[in-house]
């Protein structure tokens, strides 16, 4: 029996061999191409960072990054960086992304799609659920407002529509739209909200004219209707 036990012994001791080398193998290899492979870094929060502020060379760094893939839309170099506009707070550490900041020429940061100088509005659009329907991010209408002295005046031509809440703000069944406007548009969009009834009118992408439109009422239809 003894002499059954040495071969199977001996196989044993070979199998234990080769499978020490051939982990052995893997394990440098791993190691090698790990030393091979060059380090990540991205830019990242050197410290606490505030919704607004304009970043400055002090207010990022590079640092290694160990995941397998770097997070989309973050930067390898802080260059770009400087005079940037945070439109979302960062954490100490915490990765750089495009989509966290906005150009101060395109302000496009994370869709805001604000240019410097204009306004983003919310308003009412009284009556003008069907219209609401045809609108999505992008489309130009003219705004229109109804007083309570039955007068309709065209106050706002060719603004660009941000967004669109067909289901309104929970205070009322009209639909919400949001618009970019210059600062004196975002006044009279304000004051027409409150005060007032706004319908939108939807434009023909190519036509940016502004005719000098005149006030409409109840009367002057009916006149002009007049033999």
């Amino acid at each position: 029996m003894k002499r059954n036990l040495v071969p199977l012994l001996v196989i044993a001791f070979v199998v234990a061999i080769i499978s020490t080398g051939i982990f052995y193998g893997l394990f440098v290899a791993r190691l090698r191409s790990a030393a091979a492979a060059p380090e990540k870094s991205i830019a990242v929060a050197a410290h606490n960072l505030d919704r607004g502020t304009v970043l400055q060379a002090a207010d990022v760094k590079l640092a290694a990054w160990g995941g397998a893939d770097t997070p989309q839309g973050a930067f390898t170099t802080v260059g770009p960086l400087a005079g940037l506009t945070l439109i979302a707070p960062l954490q100490e550490n915490e990765p750089v992304l495009q989509s966290r900041v906005a150009s101060s020429t395109s302000g496009a940061g994370a869709g805001l799609g604000i240019m410097t100088g204009m306004r983003a509005i919310s308003i009412h659009a009284t009556d003008s659920s069907g219209i609401v329907s045809l609108l999505k991010p992008g489309y130009k209408v003219d705004v229109q407002l109804v007083s309570t002295q039955a007068e309709l005046r065209t106050i706002l031509q060719n603004i660009e529509v941000l967004a669109v809440n067909p289901a309104g703000d929970g205070h009322g069944a009209s639909p919400v739209i949001t618009l970019l406007v210059d600062p004196e548009g975002a006044d009279m969009a304000g004051l027409g909200d409150s005060t007032a009834h706004l319908r939108l009118t939807l434009r023909n992408p190519l036509d940016d004219s502004k005719p000098d439109l005149r006030r409409v009422t109840v009367a002057t239809i009916l006149q002009a209707k007049k033999p």
